[in-house]
């Protein structure tokens, strides 16, 4: 069980302390490759090799599938097991998830840790929300947006044991492109595109995320906080512990 004395403990000492990287990416963006590649994260955790904690409801879901003997593998799922599990009317577990998915969150900005916020970007007013509730707690905000074209998300998508109908896979790659423009806006020189566009080969993609980290995310997790929330609060507990 997470403590809060121990994240409050953590925090102060942790390498993203008071950082916050949002993620944007309809389905079919290949979003869960793209992370792997930037942050490193192992399918078991909930941390990235930056020291930033993952908060990602699909986690917590997989959790609770596995809790209650249903298995992990979401994408090799059937359909019409999964709508049982997660949707209206069924078992209630994707709501579950999401409650815990809150509360999870809830603690690491409680101990002011560094976090990776997975999301499909299709609400620009929620993530507005969130973005303004963290920076008024000192956070820094950033976001990587991976981008696709429709016809890769569809391919990708197909490609999928459980796969999705094709206009929800249309609706929501427009839904999020009409985000894009605004996401823009609202982080201005915190805001990195990664093109998925493009099938790499392993040299190529370890050549093209190496350049992605150096130039944009290690940049961001690595350089002083600007925030001035922050900056008084870490002198503070600074003077608390002497």
């Amino acid at each position: 069980m997470i403590k809060l004395k121990d994240l409050l403990s953590e925090g102060i000492n942790d390498p993203g302390i008071f950082k916050a990287v949002f993620l944007a990416g309809g389905p079919g963006s290949g979003k869960t490759y793209v992370v792997k590649q930037l942050f490193g994260i192992p399918d078991r955790f909930n941390i990235s090799m930056t020291g930033l904690k993952m908060v990602n409801s699909d986690k917590e879901l997989k959790f609770l599938l596995k809790k209650y003997g249903f298995g992990t593998e979401l994408d090799k799922m059937p359909a019409e097991v999964f709508k049982d599990l997660t949707g209206k009317g069924g078992s209630g577990l994707r709501d579950f998830g999401k409650s815990l998915t809150k509360q999870r969150m809830k603690l690491y900005q409680q101990g002011k840790l560094g976090m990776i916020i997975d999301g499909t970007g299709h609400d620009f007013g929620k993530i507005q929300r969130m973005k303004k509730d963290l920076e008024d707690d000192g956070y820094d905000a950033y976001m990587i947006f991976v981008n696709t074209s429709l016809d890769v998300a569809q391919k990708r998508n197909k490609e999928r044991d459980r796969v999705l109908p094709a206009n929800i896979v249309k609706d929501s790659w427009t839904d999020v492109q009409k985000n894009l423009g605004a996401f823009q806006a609202l982080f201005r020189g915190n805001f990195m595109i990664v093109d998925n566009s493009k099938f790499l080969k392993p040299k190529q993609a370890e050549q093209k995320f190496a350049s992605l980290v150096k130039k944009g995310i290690n940049q961001f997790v690595k350089k002083p906080i600007k925030n001035k929330i922050a900056k008084m609060w870490i002198e503070k507990q600074k003077l608390l512990k002497k």
